[in-house]
């Protein structure tokens, strides 16, 4: 690293900032027992409120009343700012309590500070033989000469007989004190950096996520061509190294075979002898693995959900206003984001209530009563040709709206060549020009000029097609009083 790039970490850097806090040390021990032992994702509000004032107040108690001035909240507000950015406060749809969660840079300051300590015992064989398995891995991985894997794999079957053959003899070769302290070492510090790992994946995927909410609030091309971006983004993630590597490490942990001979092999691990400094969180280190993974998958499951949002036609449609005054807001908002205390002002039209006085009401007006003449009928001639009165082709409108609604079903549109295929016409040109005038309270009748397409019927063995613009029928949102 060059001068310029440490500067800039030193800078910027979240946990840079933090080992040069005066409050480091309360920073650390708080957020590392609450967020790190425990592999908490998110707290409420609440709960760590009530938590570090416990500590604050057995610190000021230990220290002086003077050492921590500030509230617990004010406290937690100060780490979450963006000058700190030790905590991530958010708050979860449909709640209105704010949570935190930690940064993956307050545990690289931890483990930083964790291995300011000295320690007694530093094992190197077992780091030393990993280099080796990873290499035999890697290099035999990329081996595409069958005949070089075939001696590895003989050399491999070798070195396994000879073993079963020295155990057949009871030659049982155990590991000593210092081999199971050296191993055991290494396997604790891999797992709790492992779980660290999981954090910092997760924080990769949310700034892909604000990138993708920030595209869409300074969006000013067409809903299509966001579309195919947004889907092209959101397939890169999946597709990206980091991204497969995270699903290929999910998908081990979830196999029923693998998880039952990891909490085996943890089981057995306590019942060793020789190892007599356990670390306690190695027991269900699995189950944190899953936890952490889970949280990152529902990461994802954000950014999948914010996309279907957006493509739900319905919620577009009704708050079509909601949503152009959001975005405005985000896209100000993001001018201002990286001013140092920006001037913000707000400017607000006079609130006022509609107010309807009893004068202005209509006075009741009597309905007008229609005389009807009920007097006698009286027959008349029947010198005239009645077939023109059974002749007269009649167009039931309520059967139309029964076919139009049947084919419809829970969808919220529906076109005509779908209702005339299910329902073909029977009386010809007058009944397709009976669906066009369909008038129905929650349905509309929609038209598409830029579209075309045939409705054909059979009339006297004759096929008749007429060509019009693209029809359908939607489903209408009744307004309601």
């Amino acid at each position: 690293m060059n001068y310029d790039e440490i500067d800039q970490l030193r800078t910027h850097h979240p946990a840079w900032a933090l080992l040069r806090s005066n409050n480091a040390a309360l920073v650390l021990s708080f957020l590392g027992r609450v967020f790190v032992e425990l592999n908490a994702g998110d707290v409420a509000a609440s709960v760590l409120v009530s938590e570090l004032d416990e500590e604050l107040y057995a610190l000021n108690q230990r220290l002086g009343e003077e050492r921590f001035p500030k509230s617990a909240s004010e406290y937690l507000d100060d780490w979450a700012s963006p000058d700190r950015g030790w905590l991530r406060k958010f708050y979860p749809s449909g709640s209105d309590e704010a949570r935190f969660d930690v940064v993956p840079a307050v545990e690289k300051a931890l483990r930083w500070v964790s291995d300011l300590r000295t320690r007694e015992f530093i094992g190197t064989e077992s780091r030393l033989n990993t280099i080796f398995e990873l290499l035999r891995q890697m290099v035999f991985g990329a081996e595409d000469d069958p005949e070089r894997r075939l001696v590895e794999l003989r050399r491999r079957r070798a070195d396994v007989d000879e073993e079963i053959a020295r155990v057949e003899r009871g030659e049982v070769v155990m590991l000593d004190s210092v081999s199971q302290r050296d191993r055991y070492q290494q396997l604790s510090r891999t797992a709790r950096e492992l779980l660290s790992d999981f954090r910092e994946v997760e924080e990769n995927f949310r700034r892909l996520d604000r990138n993708l909410r920030q595209q869409i609030a300074g969006w000013s091309g067409s809903k299509g061509a966001l579309l195919d971006e947004t889907l092209g983004s959101r397939n890169s993630i999946a597709e990206s190294d980091q991204g497969r590597s995270f699903q290929a490490f999910y998908d081990f942990l979830l196999s029923h075979q693998r998880q039952a001979e990891l909490t085996d092999l943890l089981e057995r691990l306590q019942g060793i002898g020789e190892i007599t400094d356990h670390d306690e969180r190695l027991a269900r280190i699995h189950f944190d693995w899953i936890d952490a993974s889970d949280r990152t998958q529902a990461t994802v499951r954000l950014l999948s959900e914010q996309l279907r949002r957006f493509l739900d036609d319905q919620v577009w449609l009704e708050n079509r206003r909601v949503f152009d005054l959001l975005r405005g807001i985000e896209a100000k908002a993001l001018k201002v984001r990286d001013l140092r205390d920006p001037a913000v002002t707000m400017e607000m039209d006079d609130a006022s209530v509609s107010v309807g006085l009893p004068t202005e009401r209509p006075m009741y007006r009597h309905p007008t009563v229609t005389a009807i003449d009920s007097g006698l009928v009286q027959e008349g001639s029947d010198d005239f040709d009645s077939s023109a009165l059974v002749s007269q082709m009649y167009i039931d409108r309520d059967d139309l709206l029964r076919r139009v609604w049947d084919t419809l079903g829970p969808r919220n549109q529906v076109g005509l060549r779908d209702v005339v295929s299910g329902a073909p016409l029977e009386q010809g040109l007058a009944e397709l020009v009976g669906y066009l005038s369909l008038i129905e309270p929650g349905l509309a009748v929609v038209f598409d000029d830029q579209q075309r397409e045939q409705i054909a019927w059979s009339a006297e063995d004759i096929e008749r097609v007429a060509e019009l613009p693209r029809v359908s029928f939607s489903r209408q949102r009744l307004e309601t009083p």
